[in-house]
This record gives C-alpha cells, sequence and structure tokens, in this order.
C-alpha cells in the first residue's frame, strides 16, 4: 500500500485480496511478528494525532484474535485514545456466539487498560444488554458510550464475514432474498447472486435489511449517552463508482443514511415525543462531550452553543424536518427537508438548502508527537512479566496462526 486507504479506495484492495479466493486479511490470524508489523503501524498514526483507532472484528471474526484485539486496544490506549468496535458478533442471535458476548470482550479490554471505548452500531440484537453495560461502566468513571444509526437496513460490502451462509441462514434464519438488496441492480439479490458477487466483487457495497430493528427504533431515541452516527457510505453510483461531490444526488445508489440519518433522527424524534434538546443532544453534545474527555481539545469547543464555542451550526425547523432518501433507486441521495442552512466554523456551507463549494472545516485532530509509544509484543517480556521465567523450561506456541 503506497496511499491513505478509507471509504473511497477500500474496495478495490478488498477485491484484490481476494483474488486468489482466500480474503487474508479476514481469515488469517496473525504471527507475533506481523501483530507487531500492524501495532507499529497503528502507532504511527496515532503519534501523528489520530483520534483513535477503529477495529472491526465483525469483518475478521475467524481472523482477529482475542489477544490481537486487546493489543490493539493497548496500543490506542497508551495515548489516551478510544478505540471504536464493530463487534465481533455482530447481528448474532444465538449462543454460543450471542452478539452481547462481543462487547463483554472489548469492555473488559478497555476497563482493565481504563481506555475510552466506543461501541459502534449498538442498534441490534442484545443492545438493550450493551446499554445496561456501557452505563454501569460509567458510573465507575469509565468514558464507554455507543452508537446507533436510525434504519432497519444497514450497509456494508458484500463479502462481510457476518453474511456468509452458515451465519446469516443457519443462525439467524434470514433468507438472502428477503434481506440483502443490490442498490445498484435495484433488487434483492438471491443466494446465488450474492454467491457470485462475494467471489467476483467481493468490495461491493449493499443494503442489508433487518426486520427486528423496526420494533426497536423508538427505544434508542430515549437512551441517554446513546449517540446518533451517520454510518455515511460513499458517494457511489449504480456502478459502484465514485461520484465527484458535486454530482446529481439522483445518480447516488447506496443506503439513504448518507443523506438522511439526522434529519430521519430529528423526524422520529417528533414523531415520537421525544424531547428536542434530548434529541440534540444524542446528535450532537454527547458525541462532543466524550470526545472532549479524552482530552481532545477541539472537541470542547463544539456540540455546544455558547459565546466563545466554534460555530458549526444547523438551522432547521423542528416542526417540519424530515427526510427525503429512501432505498428507492433514484431516491437514495435526496436532501431533507427543512434544513436550509448549515454553517461550518462560522461559514455557510449550505444556504437554502443548496451545497456551496466551500470548504471552512478544520482538522481535528490530537497535537502530533515527536517520538511514538510502541511496545512490542515478546515473548520474552512476557515470561520476565508474568512468570518466574525459569530458563529453557517455556515452549510456547504464539498465535495460532498458521505458517508455510
Amino acid at each position: 500500500m503506497d496511499e491513505p486507504i478509507d471509504a473511497t479506495n477500500a474496495g478495490g484492495y478488498i477485491d484484490k485480496a481476494a483474488k486468489n479466493g482466500v480474503p487474508g486479511w479476514s481469515v488469517t490470524r496473525s504471527s507475533i511478528e506481523q501483530m507487531n508489523q500492524i501495532m507499529r503501524l497503528l502507532d504511527e498514526d496515532l503519534r501523528q494525532g489520530a483520534l483513535g483507532l477503529g477495529a472491526a472484528p465483525a469483518y475478521s471474526a475467524r481472523g482477529v484474535t482475542s489477544y490481537e484485539l486487546f493489543e490493539a486496544q493497548r496500543t490506542a490506549a497508551r495515548y489516551g485514545r478510544l478505540t471504536s468496535v464493530h463487534t465481533r458478533y455482530h447481528l448474532n442471535t444465538q449462543t454460543p456466539t450471542e452478539a452481547p458476548i462481543a462487547l463483554d470482550e472489548v469492555l473488559a479490554n478497555a476497563m482493565v487498560l481504563r481506555a475510552p471505548l466506543l461501541l459502534a452500531h449498538d442498534n441490534d440484537y442484545g443492545w438493550w444488554e450493551n446499554e445496561e453495560k456501557l452505563k454501569l461502566a460509567r458510573a465507575q468513571g469509565y468514558n464507554v458510550w455507543a452508537e446507533y444509526y436510525p434504519f432497519a437496513a444497514g450497509s456494508t460490502i458484500v463479502s462481510a464475514d457476518f453474511l456468509r451462509p452458515d451465519i446469516w441462514e443457519e443462525v439467524n434464519g434470514y433468507k438472502y432474498e428477503e434481506t440483502i438488496y443490490d442498490p445498484g441492480a435495484d433488487k434483492f439479490m438471491t443466494k446465488d447472486e450474492y454467491l457470485k458477487a462475494v467471489e467476483e466483487r467481493p468490495g461491493y457495497f449493499v443494503v442489508v435489511h433487518l426486520p427486528p430493528r423496526k420494533k426497536w427504533m423508538k427505544y434508542w431515541l430515549t437512551v441517554p449517552e446513546m449517540v446518533v452516527a451517520s454510518d455515511a457510505m460513499q458517494g457511489v453510483d449504480k456502478d459502484g463508482k465514485l461520484l465527484p461531490w458535486d454530482a446529481n444526488v439522483n445518480r447516488y445508489a447506496g443506503h439513504p443514511r448518507t443523506a438522511s440519518s439526522y434529519s430521519t433522527t430529528l423526524q422520529l424524534g417528533r414523531e415520537n415525543d421525544v424531547p428536542l434538546m434530548f434529541t440534540l443532544a444524542q446528535l450532537s453534545y454527547w458525541n462532543a462531550k466524550h470526545l472532549g474527555d479524552t482530552g481532545l481539545e477541539a472537541m470542547k469547543e463544539r456540540g455546544r452553543v455558547q459565546v466563545g464555542k466554534i460555530a458549526d451550526l444547523t438551522l432547521f425547523d423542528p416542526k417540519t424536518v424530515k427526510a427525503n432518501a429512501t432505498y428507492k433507486a433514484g431516491e437514495n441521495g435526496l436532501p431533507p427537508k427543512g434544513i436550509p442552512y448549515v454553517i461550518v466554523h462560522g461559514t455557510i456551507v449550505v444556504n437554502k438548502g443548496n451545497v456551496l463549494p466551500v470548504r471552512p472545516g478544520q482538522p481535528i485532530r490530537f497535537p502530533v508527537e515527536e517520538n511514538g509509544r510502541f511496545k512490542p509484543v515478546s515473548i520474552t517480556k512476557w515470561l520476565g512479566e508474568f512468570s518466574i521465567n525459569v530458563p529453557d523450561m517455556h515452549q510456547l506456541d504464539d498465535t495460532g496462526a498458521k505458517t508455510k
């Protein structure tokens, strides 16, 4: 890799990685040497001011070991930074891989490391258990919280590990032709179409419908410190090609949450009689507070409408604001109603509903540090710290990684 990788270009790398039939990044375990290489890269980004790290064991449940995930959280914890985790058993409803068990894995790590933790997408089975545990941990002084997005469908790459038949069909009981929607083709996928896409286009994005969310959604609107995240997807057309920023919104083919997460939240809050200030706290304040509590000075100046704070403001009509974006082709990216103005750092970026060609946003990061804080994993070092280290007594496997 010789370029920065983000959601706009990651799909191509995923496609290349799976060309030999083995998506190694998601299904193979790291050796200690490989684990140290990964942690060194993460440490360098943190040294340069990264807000934290994102871990996605839901996509690599068979590849990432519990110790590698612990080590990743420890790498961020050395800087006091958060880890945002897309947990290992995401969506699973049955033991022994019941979804809440996966929060236990990362919450225990966060607590012993005294490290911030953000639980990504707490809008699936077991969310009630997760929220209870997070609240109890906060009461003990831990900076831990979760987010949701207000939709009964998610979006992900078609090759996501949790969509494979032995999980999607056999554990959760879903049918592909009822749940996996292809926004480019504007239709649900059959199982054969899904399997073909996994083989030929593993980095392709699909929309995943999850019926149980419909009955849960109104409760998420009412949970203190459960924040809203758009989980916005990159703007692509029906062929999966990235669109320019000023493209006609009708060309966008993807999940409507990219265009309407916050308008949807405001609309649902109004329809369910949730106090407006509570909804705004979920949309803004609690995000800023938890990030500020990690020591991020920029977020101590945001998420609050006060004299002397940064002028990042959204002007909306609470009585009429609503989402226009839908799952229907051509409507995926329609802008919301009732949000005529958006101001970023004191500059208008949306004027009477029109997005302007200005970019006044400021980088939000921690200060760059002169030296990194990386500490390699070492069997010898481990034995020195956690055993009496009798010479030549121990013959240890490392991580269970398969080597040639």
